[in-house]
Parts: C-alpha cells; structure tokens; sequence
C-alpha cells in the first residue's frame, strides 16, 4: 500500500476497529443470521471525496471469527487497496453497492445491509413502512420506501439505493425481494438506523395485525423529525452522530 501518510493510516486502523465491533451490534440485535450483512465505514482523507477509501468485512466470514486485521480496505470503485491488510481476501459481496452509495453520496460515513425479520418481510411485498409511529417520524422523518429489485453483482442494487434515498429524508431502503440497506453520518448512524429500522418494521407489523393504522399529519411528522435531529441529546456531536 502506497501514498498513505501517518495520519491516514492512524484513521484507517480506527476505521477498522470500529466496523469491526459494529458487526457485532447487528448480531447483538439480532438483524442477521449465518455470515450475511455487513457494515462499511468511508475513509474521510481529507482532500477530494472521490480519493476516499471505505473499510468493509470480507465475503462469507463468521461474525466471531471478525477482526479489525481481517475487515477490507477499498477505494470507492469498488477494488480492494492493494498491499492493504486484508488485501488477501475477498470482500464482501455487497461491496459494489456500498461503493456506489459512497461515490453518489459523498455526505455518507456509513453503509449497513441486514436481513432483518421484519424490514424483510414488508420488502417481500415490496410495501412501505408507513409513518404511524412517534419513534419513526423521530429517526426516519417520514415512511420507509420501497427500492427496485436488483440482482446482487454489480452496483445495480447502489444505483436503487441512491434513486430511492436521495432527494429523501429517510436514512433506510427496503430493496424489494431483498431487505434493507441504511446510511449514516458514520458507520455507527447507520448501524443505529437499522436497528431502528427493525423496531419499527415489527411494532407497525403487529399494529396493522390489530385493526387500521392511524395516520401522523405532516405537520406533526415536521415538527417532531425537527425536534429529533435539532434539538434532543446532550451536545451537538450526540444530534450529528445521534447516538
């Protein structure tokens, strides 16, 4: 690996540290079974967005066999950094869509694709999540969309993500036939949105189970995504990375 100074290596070895652990969060909340999902984090090095890297977990690993050493450094084409730690091996098989949302979406730290029950099962119908929560209007300021079917291979299911997301203020893509996909400011947002994503997913499941879903005015859904991201935590830091 070349052209990589001091400071950029200190930030690429935290990177991995923290995909890494941030793996463990979507076993710890149950959003994936076996080897599937992954997270990525974006590289930020300071200069043209296009010359930033992404760190993402290799194709077919075991989630306790994870490592910062074995998570994988790539540009935003796609192709793994030669000479990287890692470099060895093989990355995930999403990672053609992470790029394409990296390289379409230069505001996003963070990319998370789970196979989460619930978020799942609405994309099997390829149905939006409608905005009838509190909770919902909070995280994701309105409903969650629907994005198009797109076989896993080529940045195809990227190109959905970016179609779907942009120009909207969720954080979170149900790709039909498929499952979910979130975004973030960092890779931890993006876990958070996922997780949150399947709470919602399931409580709205159940509540339709029970009689008609009651719908939030616009107007409430503003002011309360408002509230969410402007004003509640502690500092400013909390509401960008909300945690």
């Amino acid at each position: 690996m070349t052209d990589i100074d001091e400071a950029a290596a200190a930030l690429i070895d935290q990177t991995r540290a923290d995909v890494a652990r941030l793996h463990g969060e979507l076993v710890r909340y149950g959003l994936v079974v076996w080897t599937g999902g992954n997270v990525s984090g974006r590289v930020r090095l300071g200069g043209d967005p296009a010359d930033d890297l992404f760190v993402i977990k290799p194709s077919g690993v075991l989630y306790d066999d994870l490592a910062p050493e074995n998570m994988i450094l790539c540009r935003l084409d796609g192709t793994v950094v030669p000479g990287s730690t890692g470099s060895d091996r093989s990355p995930s098989s999403d990672t053609a869509a992470h790029a394409y949302v990296y390289r379409n979406m230069p505001e996003v730290g963070g990319v998370v694709h789970t196979h989460s029950t619930y978020a799942v099962a609405w994309a099997a119908r390829g149905e939006e999540i409608p905005c009838v929560i509190t909770a919902m209007a909070d995280e994701f300021g309105g409903p969650i969309p629907v994005g198009p079917f797109a076989i896993i291979g080529d940045d195809s299911i990227g190109r959905g993500i970016v179609q779907t997301l942009q120009g909207h203020r969720s954080r979170a893509v149900l790709m039909q036939n498929h499952g979910p996909f979130t975004i973030g400011a960092s890779a931890k947002d993006a876990v958070k949105a996922a997780v949150m994503l399947e709470d919602v997913a399931r409580t709205v499941h159940i509540a339709r189970q029970g009689g008609d879903l009651l719908p939030i005015p616009q107007q409430a859904i503003d002011s309360l995504y408002d509230r969410y991201q402007n004003v509640y935590g502690q500092t400013a830091d909390d509401r960008r990375s909300r945690s």
